[in-house]
């Protein structure tokens, strides 16, 4: 396994296209913008060498028989699931933000048996290519970002329908050596901070749309790949001269881009789906279930982080005692925790798939996952109730920094005794951050759309609650007999 100085190293030898702020990039790794997003990621490489999170952060390869980050582990039990959630709560604490990992991580689980059923109902050989191709991964402990989400266009029309056929990612050219596929890909958490990408379909397919039917693994530099960064709020505060207090959390974030591929080759070994239109939902509905069951996992770290810094924000306005104050904090608890049962609940009642690995409660995964579209919202409500408004109008760092201006603020925004005017603002701006800053792309809008929007799982909820059971089950207890 990859130590994280390892990590980053084998990030520099890479030959990225990245344009941020209307820039090309020279390297990725040194910028200002970037490396928060990049820390977070070199922290499941650095936890996974400490031996009190040794049984959180690897896995037995049941490909290799060896060791593994287990970030790139196909689950092998419940007990693998659960672990899953556990590391991703952990992570979420160190952090306080995305950590890139846990995308290509559900596609690679959500391939491996997709690949598997494809392969017994066409004869293709897309198991063993994933097989070949994951081993790889593993061995060389490599990030893999997973790429699923179009751009879709006019959403009232299937991809073939589309006026620009590329708004879904496309086969253009198929070759006797592989394939040429256009096309972009959104939102794509991490993937500057990644070696690889996977690209799955981002819908059920019919046979018309046979050319958009296409998974298949790539390196993040293959020729035809280019990525334009995606913009946060308060992201240029990380350009400011000695930035700090005002970027609320100044070591880790995370990141989104736009992924194009311009004509890009992909040969034969590395391709997974290839116009089997009848499996193309299934990847996806895989896929989407493993992501709603992590978010039960990161988002509650992260608000553990959230409610600790809200917590500290009462004790310096010198309120911990109040008694609504003592309310909302249990009340932000029980919400955090309400999340967390979900990544477990589905994690417990999973399954082995035809190939293997073990696959999650499909429907207890989209509950997970709808309140994941609801409760961090409330949480963040309470967090910005008890911090107050100082925490968006406070003075700059460069205020701060200026010999005339600093005595004032010293005195002016202190709260109790004990506690320093600092150490007040900087964690007021670690709520900011969280709730309306870079790492509220994580916790609020990604809560929202990642994995999913909210219809997607209600959709999901409707076809796994067997209602018919359900109503027999009522019948029976009434009396009411069947005709």
């Amino acid at each position: 396994m990859k130590t994280r100085n390892e990590y980053i190293e084998s990030l520099k030898k890479l030959n990225l296209e990245v344009y941020l702020l209307g820039e090309k990039v020279e390297d990725p790794t040194t910028h200002p913008v970037i490396v928060p997003s990049l820390n977070s990621v070199a922290m499941t490489y650095e936890l996974a060498q400490q031996p009190e999170y040794e049984d959180l952060m690897t896995a037995t390869s049941n490909l290799m028989g060896e060791k593994i980050n287990r970030f790139t582990h196909l689950h092998q039990s419940t007990d693998d699931l659960l672990k899953k959630v556990k590391m991703q709560r952990l992570l979420g604490q160190k952090t306080a933000s995305c950590f890139q990992r846990c995308v290509g991580m559900d596609a690679a689980n959500a391939t491996y048996s997709t690949t598997y059923e494809c392969d017994k109902a066409h004869g293709t050989n897309y198991h063993e290519n994933f097989k070949k191709y994951w081993e790889r991964i593993q061995r060389e402990d490599l990030v893999v970002d997973g790429a699923m989400t179009d751009p879709k266009g006019d959403r009232g029309k299937s991809p073939s329908q589309q006026d620009d056929p590329d708004m879904y990612l496309r086969v253009v050219e198929r070759r006797p050596d592989g394939i040429v596929v256009r096309g972009s890909k959104a939102h794509q958490t991490g993937i500057v901070n990644s070696h690889e990408v996977i690209v799955m379909p981002t819908v059920a397919m019919r046979p018309e749309d046979k050319d958009y039917a296409v998974a298949f693994a790539l390196p993040a530099d293959a020729p035809g790949i280019f990525m334009i960064y995606g913009r946060q709020s308060c992201d240029t505060r990380k350009l400011e001269p000695n930035a700090d207090i005002d970027l609320g959390n100044k070591n880790f974030g995370g990141h989104e881009a736009l992924m194009i591929f311009e004509d890009v080759f992909v040969p034969n070994e590395l391709i997974f789906l290839n116009g089997e239109t009848d499996f193309a939902g299934m990847l996806v509905e895989r896929f989407a279930s493993y992501h709603r069951q992590s978010y039960g996992g990161c988002k509650v770290g992260v608000g553990d982080v959230l409610i600790g810094a809200t917590a500290l924000a009462a004790d310096y306005n010198g309120v911990p005692k109040a008694s609504h104050i003592k309310d909302k904090l249990i009340e932000m608890n029980h919400l955090n925790e309400t999340l967390y049962s979900c990544g477990i609940a589905c994690s417990c009642e999973g399954a082995a798939t035809e190939a293997g690995n073990f696959y999650v409660d499909t429907l207890l995964a989209n509950v997970c996952k709808q309140n994941i579209t609801r409760l961090p919202y409330e949480i963040t409500r309470l967090a910005e109730d008890i911090a107050g408004g100082l925490m968006v109008t406070m003075p700059s760092q460069l205020d701060y920094d200026n010999e005339h201006l600093r005595p004032y603020i010293d005195k002016y925004l202190k709260g109790i005794d004990a506690v320093s005017t600092e150490d007040r603002m900087r964690v007021l701006r670690l709520i900011e951050n969280i709730t309306l800053g870079t790492a509220a792309v994580g916790y609020r809008t990604e809560s929202m759309h990642g994995a999913g929007s909210p219809q997607a799982q209600r959709i999901m909820i409707g076809r796994q609650a067997n209602m018919e059971h359900k109503k027999e089950l009522a019948k029976n207890i009434a009396g009411v007999k069947n005709k």
